[in-house]
């Protein structure tokens, strides 16, 4: 699946002044073992400073199945990264000439609501109104099926609008769909060559390029989610997301990207504060990273079940990407491990103490929760000696049992906490507890 993107870092509410200094590069190595020790994690991650890398690492496999170990030079599909990408494509574009940021998309696609009140700026700052294709139920009945443009815009524009253009803010991947196909036609050639002529070529980034069909004879990765093993995912098809989330590469290869973005190498000073002005929590191509008193730039993705994220702190003029093929835990977590590595601040190397249960002792939580604080319900089921989570019309997760009558969900930063002779439960998620009883 396509997502949205993946949780926005964690603002740590430290203030205080840090700066880079040597990684303690063994303790990071042991964090990164006990995720791949504890299938919590695979893929890699890369950091530059001043544009030369001072750390890189790589765990688990990019093909399970043929016990292929990743390495530096792993690929993986990076998902809405790919949207930083096709942002600055369009820049080009402008820069060039053959676009402009306030004219209106009708005269390309007539058949989509509000066309005519819609700009390439609010297709890049998600503020369109367009509909956000991947949201809709039958998506996942599709998405692995090649699709032409005529039948991508016919999707888009069946599906309507939810808001009046630039009333507000809302990710959707249909937009930059769109502005790949103004792309295509603005230049005259597709996305890949774009891609090619005015990024990865000029940047030497050999692996960097719009996907296909998984290829691990090119060193392509495949993509797992965990459920008491590592499970292959169905590969969504590139003629779907192209621009908004089609794009392949390594963590060394987006660090070189993000350093020459934030530098001006790839766009013009103005261009490039254009990309940086965030509202409504959306820049172009870009959002806002806190971590402690600075303030980084980058993007997150999800497709399958790859995950990724880059950023940059200009202050030092660090850069820092995290790509993975599989995940069993928090992200964030991760990314701000990695990050207080790299400023000297303190973080644990996790310990994933398990407790055993067998089928029999999973019954005293079955049953349906809900709670006076917030709408929603959760129902609890089990599979055997897995417990089972699901929110109101979301999809549902297993819990993983730590200690009696307490379970977490490390990949949302979950944990429940039963109690079952009150028939109470306990859900404790980023810093809040919400109360919850069975019906």
């Amino acid at each position: 699946m396509l997502k949205k993107n993946l949780s926005y870092f964690v603002l740590l509410l430290i203030s205080t002044s840090i700066y880079a200094q040597n990684i303690d590069s063994q303790k990071l190595d042991s964090y990164f073992t006990s995720l791949e020790q504890n299938n919590k994690f695979m893929g890699s991650v890369a950091i530059s400073k001043n544009g030369k890398l001072i750390y890189s690492k790589s765990v688990g496999f990019s093909d399970v199945e043929n016990k292929m170990k990743a390495d530096i030079n792993s690929k993986y599909r990076i998902g809405s990264i790919s949207k930083t990408f096709t942002s600055v494509l369009v820049l080009k574009a402008i820069e060039m000439k053959k676009l402009e940021l306030n004219q209106t998309i009708e005269n390309y696609f007539p058949t989509i609501k509000n066309a005519e009140k819609i700009t390439v700026k609010h297709l890049l700052s998600h503020r369109s109104g367009i509909h956000n294709f991947t949201d809709d139920k039958d998506y996942l009945t599709w998405n692995t099926q090649p699709k032409t443009e005529k039948e991508m815009v016919a999707i888009i524009a069946k599906a309507g609008s939810d808001f009046a253009p630039d009333s507000q803010a809302q990710y959707s991947n249909s937009n930059f769909v769109l502005l790949t196909y103004i792309l295509e036609k603005s230049f005259k050639k597709n996305y890949g060559d774009l891609l090619k002529d005015y990024i990865t070529q000029p940047l030497d980034l050999k692996n960097t390029y719009i996907g296909g069909k998984i290829n691990q004879t090119k060193g392509e990765s495949k993509s797992y989610t965990f459920n008491e093993k590592w499970n292959l995912q169905p590969e969504t098809d590139i003629s779907i997301p192209l621009g908004a989330g089609g794009i392949v590469s390594t963590p060394s290869d987006l660090i070189d990207f993000s350093n020459a973005l934030f530098n001006g190498k790839l766009v013009d000073a103005k261009n490039l504060e254009i990309m940086k002005d965030v509202k409504d929590k959306y820049g172009i191509g870009l959002f806002q990273i806190p971590f402690y008193d600075k303030i980084g730039y980058g993007h997150t993705g999800g497709i399958d079940g790859f995950s990724s994220v880059f950023s940059h702190f200009s202050d030092e003029n660090i850069d820092f990407s995290l790509t993975s093929n599989a995940t069993n835990f928090n992200n964030n977590n991760i990314a701000i491990a990695v990050l207080s590595a790299v400023y000297n601040k303190p973080y644990d190397i996790p310990n994933f103490s398990s407790h055993e249960v067998i089928s029999e002792d999973l019954d005293k939580y079955v049953g349906i929760y809900a709670s006076k604080q917030i709408p929603l319900k959760i129902t609890i089921t089990k599979d055997n000696k897995t417990l089972i989570a699901q929110a109101t019309g979301q999809s549902a997760f297993p819990l993983e049992p730590t200690e009696k009558d307490k379970f977490k969900f490390d990949q949302a930063g979950i944990v429940l906490e039963f109690e079952p002779v009150g028939k109470t439960m306990t859900l404790k998620q980023g810093g809040g507890e919400f109360q919850f009883t069975i019906e």
